[in-house]
């Protein structure tokens, strides 16, 4: 075994949670633990150092997240409100106050909906294009950098199980409960 493979299985932070738990419930099958923990882990530890290099650009994880949503869009660079709530699974209150947010930094602003006069959209300012795009092009370096231990098989294997996974878990997230 090559050293990249050797350290590729070193132990993780997960090992000792998981070896406790042989010790202490050995009937239980910690195969999802493990996955889970380190799902979430990872996570955590992306998303935190994520918010490290958007500081950088002066923005928040949830700023980013917004700007990065509206870009995607493409041109005007605009969605309503209900449609920023389905994207972000926010609640209507948090989806307010992070667009208020971001309206303040002068990045975001609200203007008329052009097909329901009542309505209104959030549209990105030049500053917030010209943000977004130095934001995504940071983002994706650094995401490049931290997965650069992974070789071009490994990232499409990952993919792919990681997309298999979350269609399971969406899909059951969205069946009616047994009653």
């Amino acid at each position: 075994m090559s050293d990249d493979e050797t350290h590729a299985r070193a132990a993780d932070s997960v090992n000792v949670l998981l070896t406790e738990w042989q010790r202490e419930r050995p009937d239980i099958d910690t195969w999802p633990i493990a996955i889970f923990a380190r799902i979430l882990r990872l996570s955590a530890q992306m998303t935190q150092m994520s918010a490290e290099w958007l500081k950088e650009e002066d923005l928040t994880w949830e700023a980013f997240s917004l700007i990065v949503t509206l870009r995607r869009q493409g041109v005007p660079y605009e969605m309503r409100p209900t449609e920023i709530l389905r994207d972000s699974l926010l609640t209507s209150g948090a989806v307010t106050n992070r667009v208020d947010r971001v309206v303040a930094l002068g990045l975001v602003e609200r203007g008329r909906d052009p097909q329901d006069r009542r309505g209104v959209v959030v549209r990105l300012t030049d500053t917030g294009v010209a943000r977004a795009d130095r934001a995504i092009t940071a983002h994706a370096e650094h995401l490049s950098q931290m997965l650069s231990g992974l070789v071009p098989e490994e990232r499409i294997a990952l993919t792919a199980l990681l997309q298999t996974t979350l269609v399971q878990v969406e899909g059951l997230s969205t069946k009616p409960k047994a009653v």
